[in-house]
């Protein structure tokens, strides 16, 4: 299909986030898809997913559902085949529930799919939307950006590993358990791994590294001479974020930005919950709340009946707590807000790191531009030649001086031959 301009005026409502939250049963269960049919997962998802519990079935434009995934809007017959296999897809988990008892489910991804006068109309199994709509176990999966990716494969990878970008690796996984999260489980072409390493691996860590915002290394593990294990390191993709600075302050001039904060909810929640949930859903909660007169916790019932959707006078009502359970609930709640202050500061150190960085490429690209081409030839080979790694020397051929990955040693190469240059 032709690809198809993305036009973001056409988005309303929940389509208007970038993120959608991906169950990590969901992630760990969608590898067979195609790039088409991952793609409209996600998308049906993110559309979903405010009303994922209590709706029995959700409807999109069946022409901006084409367009979010980035396809030709009149191509109604593919749009059909995709929806047909989401449905014939079979979805499995296994996990641990909150008490730790291990928990195996099966379901089709979706139950139905219709499309009828230009509306796509959808629904999850009630079982299988319980999973999806998990708020304590998800990744955020950036709807944008999965919109680079030109490969199944690349994206699978993408989205099992995005998950781990704090801890900064995967964690070991058997062969057994990577062929299946990369859909070509049961093939035994790729139970080789030389094949599965030049037709699967390699190819989907380039395009990961190359479309989005993390950059991934792959580590194998070997049981004699066979390789039998693999991990991936993560680390956030510099050149997307150093370029791509957000600092909220547009949200932070929000009425609803502002009425959160005197409620006592924390600068980075506060903005977290506007970003995902939209003004409007955020305002509707805060009127609730404020009808409901006279609360212990008016931020802890605020916060759950924005991740609860409390709506109307059949909604849950604070049940009356003992001194000891309350005790216990506002020592967890100063833990927590303990937890988002260092997270907050942590948050605003890394965004001031990469203004100051921008700014100092900024400087570095000045002086570029006043040295003749055989001395900008020179400075580039120099460069080159005190990079020690393969990842990072070919980030500079692709990025130059603006290469984000390389950009402490950029600043410290240029500090070196002109300190005055970046004084005050």
């Amino acid at each position: 299909m032709a690809e198809q301009a993305f036009d973001p005026d056409r988005l309303t409502g929940a389509l208007t986030r970038e993120t959608v939250k991906k169950n990590v049963a969901a992630i760990h269960i969608s590898g067979k898809l195609t790039l088409l049919q991952r793609k409209l997962s996600n998308v049906l998802l993110l559309n979903a997913y405010d009303t994922l519990t209590s709706a029995r079935s959700h409807t999109i434009d069946a022409r901006t559902l084409a367009m979010m995934v980035g396809y030709n809007s009149n191509d109604m017959d593919s749009l059909r085949a995709s929806l047909r296999a989401l449905a014939e897809t079979v979805a499995e988990w296994d996990m641990l529930d909150e008490q730790g008892h291990q928990e195996w489910g099966v379901s089709s991804l979706l139950s139905f799919a219709k499309l009828k006068n230009g509306v796509c109309e959808y629904a999850y199994s009630p079982a299988l939307a319980q999973k999806l709509h998990d708020p304590k176990i998800y990744a955020l999966i950036n709807v944008k950006i999965q919109r680079n990716f030109t490969s199944g494969h690349g994206l699978a990878l993408y989205e099992n590993c995005y998950r781990f970008v704090r801890t900064g690796s995967t964690g070991w996984w058997s062969l057994d358990i990577f062929r299946k999260l990369m859909g070509v489980d049961g093939s035994a072409y790729y139970e080789t791994f030389k094949h599965l390493n030049a037709k699967i691996i390699k190819p989907a860590v380039a395009e990961v590294n190359k479309s989005s915002d993390i950059i991934i290394e792959p580590e194998i593990r070997k049981m004699g001479r066979a390789v039998s294990e693999i991990r991936f390191r993560i680390k956030e993709n510099p050149q997307m974020a150093m370029f791509q600075i957000d600092d909220g302050e547009g949200l932070r001039n929000l009425a609803v930005y502002k009425a959160l904060r005197a409620q006592g909810i924390a600068d980075r929640l506060a903005r977290q919950w506007i970003t995902e949930h939209g003004q409007d859903y955020v305002q509707e909660k805060l009127d609730y709340v404020a009808g409901q007169g006279e609360v212990k916790s008016r931020a802890g019932y605020l916060r759950a009946a924005i991740t609860g959707d409390y709506a109307g006078s059949g909604a849950p009502k604070p049940a009356p707590l003992d001194p000891s359970t309350e005790a216990k609930l506002a020592e967890a709640r100063a833990a927590r807000a303990r937890e988002q202050a260092a997270e907050d500061a942590a948050f605003d150190a890394r965004a001031t790191e990469r203004r100051l960085r921008a700014e100092q490429i900024d400087v570095v690209e000045a002086l570029v531009s006043r040295r003749n081409p055989t001395q900008r030839d020179a400075d580039k080979r120099l460069f080159l030649s005190q990079l020690d790694s393969d990842l990072d020397r070919e980030h500079f051929r692709q990025h130059g001086w603006r290469s984000a990955l390389n950009a402490s040693a950029i600043i410290a190469f240029w500090q070196e031959r002109e300190p005055e240059a970046f004084a005050g």
